[in-house]
């Protein structure tokens, strides 16, 4: 059975930490950013995981502490605790896959390493399912082959697994499975926000309507997180009324997208569940929330052919606006914007 590939010589020792912040989610963003202050306090590679983890890479740390990084994340446990009452769970690894496994194989609240010498110990006899970037139906797939362990996983030959999962999905998964992850750990900025409006010519009380004009404010977003390489965590819903009031609501997104199908499912969703049936409805917003860089971004495989299809013809329909306009193509059934 094939183990990890060996690390470059400068790579073989932990260096890369997942943390997981325990019960963050209550206390808001602010507490998520305070805690990410723990991290860049002793290294600024630090990626930020919203809404309650991180990954921090502490090469650089590690002579200036004068400690390894199992001590470095030992510290930020302490820290966390002593100043804020969260607890962590720590993942410590050479790289950010091996890191983000070990701390999901881990009690919570506890500190744990896999060192690249233990990595194909660590990897052998785990679920596949434990493999990130393994969703339910692809762990389905795998297992109705028999690769229902990350060893098993690795032992396959690689074009077994492209022959399951595709070309580029097959050899990904092939690496991850031997324990490779090339992904560096990137520090982000804190995440950003696009929207959009739509204003209706008179007080909308027809539900159909209404729904039109989402499709078309979420497919002006797509097109926009698309254009500029960015997806969307979550999306925020604002309805304002006849009497000038309005609501808003949020929504986290299943996996991050700038996918318009995603987009406007979320979009539906969160309107229908306020039961506008009566409202005297002025206008209507969407905001996508949480950007961050669609490269960073993990998403589950899929094998939905006509998933696959609604992606080439989203790809067409971008490069036709990019020619010819934004109005070149509009999905079926949306409405034309008007100005906010």
């Amino acid at each position: 059975m094939s183990g990890p590939a060996p690390a470059p010589a400068g790579l073989r020792r932990s260096h890369v930490l997942y943390v997981h912040f325990d019960h963050t989610g209550a206390a808001g963003p602010g507490r998520h950013d305070a805690l990410l202050a723990l991290l860049t306090d002793i290294t600024p590679v630090v990626q930020a995981l919203p809404p309650d983890a991180a990954l921090a890479d502490v090469r650089g740390a590690l002579r200036y502490f004068g400690r390894d990084a199992v001590d470095l994340a030992r510290l930020v446990r302490l820290r966390a605790l002593a100043l804020y009452g969260t607890d962590c769970t720590v993942g410590v690894a050479a790289n950010p896959l091996l890191a983000r496994m070990a701390a999901q194989a881990g009690e919570p609240g506890r500190v744990r390493e896999v060192r690249p010498e233990d990595a194909a110990g660590f990897l052998d006899r785990r679920p596949v399912a434990a493999l990130h970037g393994v969703g339910p139906a692809t762990a389905r797939a795998l297992c109705a082959y028999g690769l229902d362990s990350v060893g098993r996983l690795a032992a396959a030959p690689p074009a077994t697994l492209q022959r399951i999962l595709g070309a580029a999905a097959g050899r990904r998964l092939h690496e991850r499975a031997r324990g490779i992850d090339p992904a560096p750990v990137t520090p982000t900025a804190p995440p950003r926000s696009a929207g959009a409006e739509h204003r209706f010519e008179r007080d909308e009380l027809d539900t159909g309507r209404r729904r039109g004009a989402l499709l078309t404010l979420a497919d002006e977003l797509g097109f926009r997180l698309r254009a500029e390489g960015q997806v969307a965590r979550a999306l925020t819903l604002t309805v304002r009324y006849a009497d000038r009031t309005a609501t808003t609501r949020t929504r986290r997104l299943p996996e991050p997208t700038a996918h318009t199908p995603g987009l406007t499912a979320a979009a539906y969703a969160l309107h229908d569940a306020l039961g506008l049936q009566r409202a005297r409805v002025r206008g209507l917003a969407l905001r996508a929330e949480e950007l961050t860089a669609a490269e960073l971004a993990s998403h589950q495989l899929s094998f939905d052919v006509r998933e696959e299809k609604a992606r080439r013809a989203e790809a067409a329909a971008d490069r036709a606006r990019r020619r010819f306009g934004a109005a070149a193509v509009r999905p079926a059934g949306s409405d034309p914007p008007k100005a906010a």
